[in-house]
């Protein structure tokens, strides 16, 4: 629908956004190791040793290929870091590119990886809680993604927004709205799409995610805002 391309928030804290950058360094080269050069019977055996597969979590089915190379609890983290095709990696490093360096100079280095992590967790259970039997694995940061969103708009309502509408037509909006269309979006889509399996798109797991990030930076935002303006004590209002 849209991709975003910048926003107008400095940074107030941080100088540089590292564990932002880290996390899409590590997330292209897990794709070049995984993704990008294999044959599509590599690529599966991969997203269903790696990636989250409801029915093989919750012991509910067998599993989908012989090969299980982790424990499955751990898929739950090592999901986010695999993506299935050059789209799929560059649309999710692109809204973290935008969006996660202010919520991590809100945040802090240390807590703004701990919240990524979290969101993806959480995004990846509600996945798995709307779909026990699937057999379908789960692969991609957008659920971790989808956590920073969540925090951003609850930080910076506000802020303003260049997005490209359409992938044709450049709009300067605010953050409540392309944001919040975009989780209404998800919302709506999972519910168009919910009895079809071959959708293609984990849309429960965007808004477990963004429900995550939103919920938690929700809890702590005036600690978060007076980090940013420690001096003039600026509070806004909620």
């Amino acid at each position: 629908m849209f991709v975003p391309l910048h926003d107008s928030t400095p940074l107030k804290v941080i100088r540089f956004q590292g564990v932002t950058l880290l996390i899409i360094a590590l997330n292209v080269a897990m794709f070049l190791t995984t993704g990008a050069f294999h044959s599509e019977a590599v690529l599966d055996q991969i997203a269903s040793g790696y990636g989250v597969v409801p029915a093989e979590l919750t012991h509910s089915a067998a599993p989908v290929l012989a090969y299980n190379p982790i424990a499955e609890p751990l898929t739950l983290v090592t999901y986010m870091f695999l993506h299935a095709g050059w789209w799929h990696l560059i649309s999710n490093m692109l809204f973290l590119w935008v969006f996660a360096d202010n919520v991590e100079d809100a945040y802090g280095h240390a807590a703004f990886a701990s919240l990524y992590l979290m969101s993806g967790v959480v995004a990846a259970l509600l996945y798995v809680m709307l779909g026990p039997s699937s057999r379908l694995p789960l692969i991609g940061a957008s659920g971790a993604v989808s956590g920073i969103l969540g925090a951003y708009v609850v930080l910076f309502p506000r802020a303003r927004v260049w997005i490209l509408l359409f992938l044709r037509i450049p709009l300067r909006i605010g953050a409540l709205w392309v944001l919040g269309g975009w989780f209404l979006l998800q919302i709506f889509s999972w519910w168009l799409y919910r009895a079809d399996p071959e959708a293609g798109v984990a849309w429960a797991a965007h808004i477990g995610g963004f429900m995550a990030g939103a919920g938690l930076t929700w809890a702590i935002r005036r600690r978060l805002w007076l980090r940013l303006e420690p001096e003039s004590g600026f509070l806004p209002k909620a």
